[in-house]
């Protein structure tokens, strides 16, 4: 495993982040993401980096699509584990910037999604990260990534956080310091007994024609960039994008 900058999931958040309430985890949510990685992967196998729980990986199996990861934390994998085995889905555990997973250079798809390129908190190891995707790729694959747009048009003049979700059992607020890119999302979580849990993730921002960059840097030419899996029209007012590269033949 390489040193990474990337903040470390632990058994405690391991174990709670297949939460059947949370949105994120519902076929609603994981089918249509599972449908356009299929069609992008043509019939080829994919890789996932930072696979963590299976949360993409297990139902873009099922839909017949050969599936390995690449995890930073074992106790995610210890998760999956509980939903297929290694010979269903390998997983290297190790840096996504870095590590190789068997059969580099033959993944007919590479993809990274719900904003986890911003867990690298480097532009170093960001860019790293698009060239391990690129090593990894046969001729004519695909890398796709999904993440945020940085939400800083919607940061008032003074107010120290943009809320992202408030709700009666969860408050989320990130924060930005817009030289270094740093930003942390807050958590305060609702228990059973009514009081708060606090938690805190901490991530890179970065802007879509900074990931073209990255992506032209390590070889790959960009194919399409869409608002969501539901490929709609990407604009100056859409909040996030699902971006994909592709390797020349």
């Amino acid at each position: 495993m390489s040193v990474t900058s990337s903040d470390l999931w632990t058994r405690e958040t391991a174990e709670s982040y297949d939460d059947p309430d949370d949105w994120v985890n519902s076929p609603e949510v994981t089918g249509p993401v599972a449908r356009f990685l299929a069609e992008a992967a043509d019939g080829g196998p994919a890789l996932e980096l930072a696979i963590g729980t299976g949360r993409i990986g297990v139902p873009l199996r099922e839909l017949g699509v050969p599936v390995t990861g690449i995890e930073l934390s074992q106790p995610m994998v210890d998760v999956l584990r509980r939903k297929v085995g290694e010979e269903e889905i390998p997983v290297v555990v190790g840096d996504m910037a870095a590590a190789e997973a068997p059969g580099v250079g033959t993944y007919a798809l590479v993809y990274l999604v719900y904003n986890t390129i911003g867990n690298l908190r480097t532009q170093e190891e960001q860019v790293a990260c698009f060239a391990n995707a690129a090593r990894h790729l046969a001729p004519g694959g695909r890398f796709v990534v999904e993440v945020g747009v940085p939400g800083l048009r919607r940061l008032p003049p003074g107010s120290p956080a943009i809320p992202f979700d408030v709700s009666a059992s969860h408050l989320g607020f990130d924060t930005y310091d817009l030289v270094t890119q740093q930003a942390i999302s807050h958590h305060y979580s609702r228990e059973a007994d009514g009081r708060y849990r606090y938690g805190q993730h901490n991530f890179r921002f970065v802007w879509p024609s900074e990931l073209d960059l990255m992506a032209r840097l390590a070889g790959l030419t960009p194919e399409a960039r869409y608002a969501g899996w539901e490929r709609a029209e990407f604009t100056s007012d859409s909040t996030s994008h699902v971006s994909v590269w592709r390797k020349p033949v």
